[in-house]
């Protein structure tokens, strides 16, 4: 056994007694997104820093603890808080923890993050679902050695977001009457937000909205076989003509707002997955 696996495999060991059924549903929380947790029957809240090999969140907006217990019904695996690369983590570090819900028997995450816009149809609290993405960051969890019992060497991403589940994303968003767009996110290093020249070249580059965030987590989901479905709180929007700062308070706040919307929204996807 390589020493990942042995580390995964002891994560996952300490966290099993807690499972709160078979097949659990992975759900990534972002900035500022936690208020999601209230909706949650909790079996267990574990810190980060109490499961064995587990990396610990430092970013602002990111309670860093595990969470077991049922939303909507469904056994659910909630990762409260997130890693970035920016923090100074390794893009395989960021992939950790996918790899121990796989080894629990999670088949299927929900995303979220806070993004910032760059389609100036979008507008500061909009949400948005995620069809695709680009990858600006340079890294990338899958370099190195494969592990051939966990994914294939050269995984396909023509489907890295899940078509049957943006589809129920959508029905869901129109019968709740929540406002739910659609685009492609950049996903960027960090942790500086972007320049005007940079908004312009993203958005040229085909992306809707920005953030550090999501891309190395979907690109280890889709190596170890997984349904990925992701939605973005859009807390600001920046058109490169007339650009304005973006304070990480505003950002918050915004987030916070998103989130109490974001977390209906899942709760009524949950109960039809």
């Amino acid at each position: 056994m390589t020493e990942i696996k042995r580390k995964v495999r002891e994560a996952a060991d300490a966290i099993r007694p807690h499972l709160p059924g078979d097949r659990p549903m992975g759900l990534v929380l972002g900035t500022g997104l936690g208020a999601i947790v209230d909706n949650i029957q909790k079996d267990a809240s574990i810190p980060y820093g109490d499961i064995p090999h587990h990396p610990v969140s430092t970013a602002p907006g990111h309670q860093g603890q595990m969470i077991l217990g049922t939303l909507a019904a469904r056994p659910v695996i909630v990762l409260d808080g997130r890693f970035h690369l920016y923090e100074g983590y390794s893009a395989q570090t960021i992939s950790f923890p996918f790899r121990v819900l796989r080894a629990l028997g999670t088949e299927t995450v929900v995303i979220s993050n806070a993004a910032g816009g760059l389609n100036p149809d979008f507008c500061a609290g909009d949400l948005m679902v995620i069809t695709d993405h680009i990858n600006f960051t340079g890294h990338n969890p899958l370099v190195g050695a494969n592990e051939d019992d966990w994914g294939l060497r050269f995984p396909e991403m023509t489907d890295p977001y899940n078509k049957g589940l943006v589809d129920l994303a959508e029905k869901t968003a129109l019968k709740e009457a929540i406002k739910l767009q659609r685009g492609v996110y950049a996903g960027v290093l960090g942790p500086s937000l972007e320049t005007a020249a940079e908004t312009r070249f993203l958005r040229m580059a085909g992306a809707d909205a920005v953030g550090m965030s999501t891309v190395m987590e979907v690109i280890t989901a889709v190596h170890a076989g997984m349904k990925v479905l992701a939605i973005s709180a859009i807390t600001n929007v920046n058109l490169p003509d007339c650009y304005q700062p973006a304070a990480i308070e505003e950002i918050l706040e915004t987030a916070a707002v998103s989130g109490r919307t974001l977390g209906r929204l899942f709760q009524k996807i949950l109960e039809q997955c």
